[in-house]
């Protein structure tokens, strides 16, 4: 049964919905997509610009998005243990979406923890980390971290005296090749994310096929309603930082995709720029405090060190180049929460939000909040207990 609280922010959301008018586009190649939340859905084919997630009006001067990082979902599914995970998961984002009631909900990576999902179908769990969101009618987008797609892994103790627990398969059919698929290979990407996307409140995007084997690579725009509708708020960039099923990192091809579509949407720069992908680059290693956070580094836990992508394929000396590019925001490590400086950029690790993956510190959600009239981008974190922390203004740096 659904909380009253759970209740009233649904009923809130979906008539902030209605008055909104939210809607939004994506590139992918030359083809723009476009669809309105509970008014219309349509397609724009030939036009190389995206127009709006979401319509800032007189009654809305703000477009608030929660980020949910590392929720491992699926995690030792085969005891008693690893559910209670899922629960303790599925209550924290229960419990940020009842404090926060966001406008947007950013999945950044590490949904599940396919290396431990004795599962043919692993979207079965994605299913239950995107549910909250779901519930509540709020519009969402994910990008891949390192365990959605990993090999399973063989536990030990299951070659011994207790031997293999049975495999989880789908309902059975006629079809004799569909039980000889099911096996504990797992789920890739491209399945995954074609899997979440045919939800209507789904934003992910299947990203252009030269960029695979990442898939998670696509743009949305902010826009305003009491403005030209055409003209930009902020953009809103997703990349997958590999992992899984091949090495973690942003390859030269993803960052040549990037810049190609940044000068096209934004050539002047005048347009703030927003980056998500799972895991830091090198760069999150270079700008990160010494010990606990230290100004200008702002954050609560700083306790362990930096697990930064294999390798700087180019993306970073495209981002710092752009005064466009307000913070760039990721997940990976659980024991990090701050946000510090790099160039004329933020660097911002989210808050480990899922009670499946290590570590035992309090879980909570990044929140970023876009201002309008006048422009600001503010961040903070709120916690599982509703605690408010680490506040600060990232449009600050550039100014």
């Amino acid at each position: 049964m659904m909380h009253r609280s759970s209740v009233s922010s649904l009923v809130a959301h979906l008539l902030r919905l209605l008055i909104l008018q939210i809607s939004v586009h994506y590139i992918n190649g030359d083809r723009c997509d476009h669809r309105e939340v509970g008014v219309q859905t349509s397609v724009l084919r030939g036009t190389p610009e995206p127009r709006s997630l979401h319509r800032f009006s007189s009654r809305s001067s703000s477009f608030k998005i929660a980020l949910f990082a590392d929720l491992h979902y699926g995690e030792d599914a085969w005891t008693a243990w690893g559910p209670l995970q899922d629960v303790g998961s599925t209550r924290v984002m229960d419990n940020v979406l009842d404090f926060e009631s966001p406008d947007f909900v950013v999945y950044l990576g590490d949904l599940i923890t396919a290396n431990n999902l004795a599962i043919a179908n692993a979207s079965l769990y994605w299913d239950q980390a995107i549910s909250p969101t779901r519930s509540r009618g709020i519009p969402w987008a994910s990008v891949f971290g390192n365990h959605d797609d990993a090999p399973f892994g063989w536990p030990i103790q299951w070659f011994s005296s207790t031997g293999i627990p049975p495999l989880q398969c789908p309902p059975a059919t006629n079809s004799s090749s569909q039980r000889e698929e099911c096996n504990f290979e797992g789920t890739q990407r491209l399945e995954l994310m074609e899997s979440e996307i045919k939800n209507k409140l789904s934003y992910s995007r299947i990203g252009p096929t030269n960029l695979r084997p990442s898939i998670s690579n696509y743009v949305l725009q902010v826009t305003s309603s009491d403005d030209d509708p055409r003209q930009p708020i902020a953009f809103l960039y997703f990349l997958d930082s590999g992992g899984g099923s091949y090495p973690e990192v942003i390859s030269s091809a993803q960052a040549a995709w990037f810049e190609k579509v940044a000068r096209k949407l934004n050539p002047d720069l005048r347009i703030p720029e927003i980056i998500f992908w799972h895991i830091p680059s090198k760069a999150f290693k270079k700008a990160a405090p010494v010990s606990g956070v230290q100004k200008p580094c702002v954050g609560s836990i700083n306790i362990e060190r930096v697990a930064p992508q294999e390798a700087e394929m180019g993306i970073m000396k495209i981002l710092t180049s752009r005064p466009s590019v307000k913070g760039v925001f990721v997940g990976h490590n659980h024991g990090l929460d701050w946000c510090c400086p790099y160039e004329k950029l933020w660097l911002c690790f989210a808050r480990h939000t899922g009670y499946g993956g290590y570590g035992d510190w309090p879980r909570g959600a990044r929140i970023l909040e876009i201002m309008h009239n006048p422009f600001s981008i503010k961040s903070w974190v709120r916690m599982e207990d509703g605690q408010k922390h680490s506040e600060l203004i990232l449009s600050d740096i550039n100014n």
